[in-house]
C-alpha cells in the first residue's frame, strides 16, 4: 500500500519548512515560515496544514509524516538547541490524528538525499570527481553547524547521525588564535559552531572589531553579509574572510575522518547566500592546506547544495525505511 499523502517538514533553528508529498518524490505546497513568528512547533504545523494550497494537495487526508529538526533525537521530548520550541512527539501525533509521525535530525536527512540529488541544484568548488561507492560528508552553517555523512553499504547507504558541530574549534594561524583566546573569556568550551554558525559571524564580528579597532561591536549577521557582499576591504569583509577560511578547516577534517572521496556537500543557508563570495574566498585554498595530506584532499570535490528543500527527499527516504521496519501497511 503506498503511504501517500504523507506531510514532510524541515525545521531548522530560524525556519520551518513544510510540504506534502503526493506521490514519490512530487512535493506539494511547499511553504516556508519563520520561527519567531510561532509560539511552537504545533502552532506553525496547524498554520500550515489549513492554508489553501496544502488542504488541495490533501492535508486534511494526512495519516503519515516525518519531519527533519536541527536536534539531536533522543526519546519523545524535543527541546531544541538553538530555538525555545519544546514538545512531544508523540502528543504531536495524537493532536494532529497521524498514524504514524517520526522525527528525525535534519542533517541526516539532508544527507540522505544526496545520493539522489540532481546536478542542477548544486555547485561544485574545486577538486575532481567524486568518487562513486565512497563516503559522502555533509556540513552547513545556518543557525547552528550541521555534519552528517553517508557510509555506503551493501543495499544503499548509512546516514550518520552526528552533531559535529560542536566540536571544540581548533585555530589554523596567529589571527584564529587571537580569536579563540578572546571567545575562551566567554566560553570555556569554543566549538567549531561558536563561529560557524548565524551567531558566530556576529561573535566574529564583536571579536574582530576588538582586534583590528580596539573596541567590541555588533552587528546583524544578516547586515554583515549584507555589507561583506557590497564592499570591500572593511571589517564585515574581514569577518567573512575569516569566516569562510575556518569554514575550510572544519570541512578538511570532516573530509579526513569520514575518507570522503565522494564529496563534500556544504548545506545550511549561509554560504547559498554569499554566492561567489564564497567561491572567491579563502575557503578551497585552506580546504586543501593539510600539509602531507594537502594532495589528498586537493581531489575531492565540494559542492554546495542550492536547493532550499533538498532535505525533503531525505525525510522522505527516511519515513520510507520507518515504514518498512515497522511493516506499517
Amino acid at each position: 500500500m503506498e503511504h501517500y499523502p504523507r506531510l514532510v517538514g524541515d525545521v531548522g533553528g530560524t525556519n520551518a519548512r513544510f510540504a506534502i508529498e503526493t506521490a514519490a518524490g512530487c512535493f506539494e505546497a511547499p511553504a516556508i515560515y519563520p520561527n519567531k513568528d510561532f509560539a511552537g512547533f504545533a502552532d506553525v504545523l496547524r498554520h500550515y496544514l489549513s492554508q489553501e494550497e496544502a488542504v488541495l494537495a490533501g492535508s486534511k487526508k494526512l495519516k503519515y509524516a516525518a519531519v527533519a529538526i536541527a536536534n539531536p533525537i533522543e526519546g519523545d521530548w524535543i527541546k531544541m538547541t538553538n530555538s525555545a520550541w519544546a514538545f512531544s512527539i508523540e502528543r504531536i501525533r495524537t493532536e494532529f490524528g497521524f498514524e504514524v509521525f517520526i522525527m528525525v535530525n535534519d542533517f541526516t536527512a539532508l544527507a540522505m538525499s544526496l545520493p539522489s540529488l540532481p546536478p542542477a541544484y548544486t555547485k561544485q568548488c574545486g577538486g575532481k570527481t567524486a568518487k562513486k561507492g565512497r563516503a559522502i560528508g555533509l556540513i552547513g552553517a545556518g543557525t547552528g553547524l550541521g555534519v552528517s555523512g553517508l557510509i555506503p553499504a551493501q543495499d544503499g547507504w548509512i546516514p550518520l547521525e552526528a552533531e559535529g558541530g560542536h566540536v571544540t574549534f581548533s585555530p589554523f594561524d596567529e589571527l584564529e588564535i587571537d580569536i579563540l583566546e578572546l571567545a575562551r573569556k566567554k566560553y570555556r568550551h569554543v566549538s567549531a559552531e561558536r563561529f560557524l554558525s548565524g551567531r558566530g559571524i556576529e561573535f566574529l564580528y564583536e571579536l574582530l572589531s576588538e582586534i583590528k579597532k580596539g573596541e567590541r561591536r555588533s552587528l546583524a549577521a544578516s547586515d554583515i553579509i549584507e555589507h561583506a557582499l557590497n564592499e570591500k576591504n572593511g571589517l564585515c569583509d574581514q569577518v567573512i574572510d575569516v569566516f569562510c577560511d575556518m569554514f575550510g578547516t572544519i570541512a578538511a577534517n570532516l573530509a579526513l575522518t569520514l575518507g570522503a572521496k565522494g564529496g563534500i556537500y556544504i548545506g545550511g543557508g549561509i554560504i547559498p547566500r554569499l554566492g561567489e563570495r564564497f567561491f572567491a574566498s579563502g575557503f578551497r585554498k585552506r580546504f586543501e592546506d593539510k600539509g602531507r595530506f594537502s594532495d589528498y584532499l586537493a581531489g575531492i570535490p565540494v559542492f554546495v547544495i542550492t536547493d532550499t528543500y533538498a532535505a525533503f527527499g531525505g525525510v522522505s527516504l527516511l519515513l520510507d525505511n520507518y515504514l518498512k521496519r515497522t511493516s506499517v501497511v
